[in-house]
């Protein structure tokens, strides 16, 4: 590990998927529990501090609350416990120099922290990211088959009115292979009927998902897409971004951004459909924090052929303020790592260095939500 450049270490970055955080104190189960995208606990014996996101904690963390490096997970919980939630939240939020932070709210939204009290924590602006299947799933409940595209156009114009952009979780439900054209209004009545015919709340339909991200994509924000790395409800086979070819030809002359989130393990593939398709951009968030010492590798594979003006910066930090620091302490450090190792090569200069740097870490960001500050 090498000390981060000057122009990565006070590098402004723009959070652009992310969620809250818990601000009631964990017991060591529930911690652990958010330190991993496993549904249940670890298999009794094992620890989630005997994994590489675990040690980071325990390297990177520790300090942020007076305790030295590495010290042991008991005597770190312990200082977490006494310090109260909302002082940790506030130490890593704050000392991230994350300037804006993208908040997805649609997943476990009462056990978290909402957009204005997270922006009251990190001392930064939030911003709403909305979840189109939480519309969906909200709209279905008080109308009918017939009547359910126009209840959730209606309803979506409303909310994307103060949202920076879209989310699709469409790989969660039925993977990424979404056809490339939308659906017909008398194919979105049928499959609507389907779904209250099952009684289930639950979206998972390939002809609503698409319908929603072309009713998004009407509206000119940017899309966000969950790619790859999740938790045990994914079939990982299915979300590789590659299936998304079809769509992503279709859609390249709306001008509306497509953001691929996450990726990892399919990162060179979402660095080669960045590279390939004007629209489309990536990022490595989850992945970061989750890799620990590995993360440098990871953004270096992602920037092995995606131009930099197509990558974003992202946590996808979720309940654990933790996560947030070590998201953000990883990727300047990979980000460094990978700058300076080009420099070391004579392969840039260290004006293209900032500058590109800069590109990574807000400006993309500022260009893509289209905001006058970042």
């Amino acid at each position: 590990m090498t000390d981060l450049l000057p122009f990565v270490a006070d590098l402004p970055l723009v959070d652009h998927h992310c969620h809250g955080v818990v601000t009631r104190d964990v017991a060591r189960a529930d911690f652990e529990a958010m330190l991993t995208e496993a549904d249940a606990p670890s298999p009794l014996g094992t620890s989630l501090f005997d994994s590489l996101i675990g040690l980071a904690v325990r390297e990177r963390c520790a300090p942020v609350l007076d305790l030295p490096k590495h010290a042991p997970a008991d005597a770190y919980l312990e200082r977490r416990a006494e310090l109260g939630a909302a002082e940790v939240a506030r130490r890593f939020l704050r000392g991230t120099g994350t300037t804006d932070f993208l908040l997805d709210g649609g997943f476990l939204p009462d056990s978290l922290t909402g957009t204005h009290e997270f922006a009251e924590l990190a001392d930064a602006r939030a911003h709403d990211i909305v979840r189109l299947e939480q519309v969906a799933e909200a709209v279905i409940r008080g109308t009918t088959a017939g009547g359910f595209a126009a209840a959730f156009a209606d309803e979506l114009g409303k909310r994307a009115e103060t949202a920076a952009g879209l989310k699709s979780i469409a790989a969660y439900r039925v993977g990424l292979q979404l056809a490339g054209e939308p659906p017909s209004p008398a194919e979105v009545t049928a499959a609507a009927g389907r779904w209250l015919r099952s009684g289930t709340p639950r979206l998972a339909d390939e002809v609503l998902h698409r319908f929603l991200v072309f009713t998004g994509l009407d509206l000119g924000l940017p899309v966000q897409f969950h790619v790859g790395y999740g938790d045990a409800d994914v079939d990982l086979h299915r979300c590789d971004p590659l299936h998304l070819t079809a769509f992503l030809r279709a859609t390249r002359d709306r001008g509306v951004p497509i953001l691929l989130l996450h990726n990892y393990p399919f990162h060179r593939n979402a660095a080669y459909l960045a590279q390939v398709f004007e629209h489309v951009f990536a990022d490595v968030g989850l992945a970061t924090h989750n890799a620990g010492l590995r993360a440098p590798a990871i953004l270096a594979e992602l920037l092995e052929i995606a131009p930099f003006g197509k990558i974003l910066f992202s946590t996808d930090a979720f309940g654990l303020a933790e996560l947030y620091h070590l998201g953000t302490a990883l990727f300047r450090q990979g980000l460094s790592d990978f700058l300076r190792a080009a420099l070391d090569a004579g392969a840039m200069s260290e004006v293209d260095a900032a500058r590109l740097c800069a590109l990574v870490g807000h400006e993309n960001a500022k260009r893509i939500y289209r905001w006058e500050h970042a």
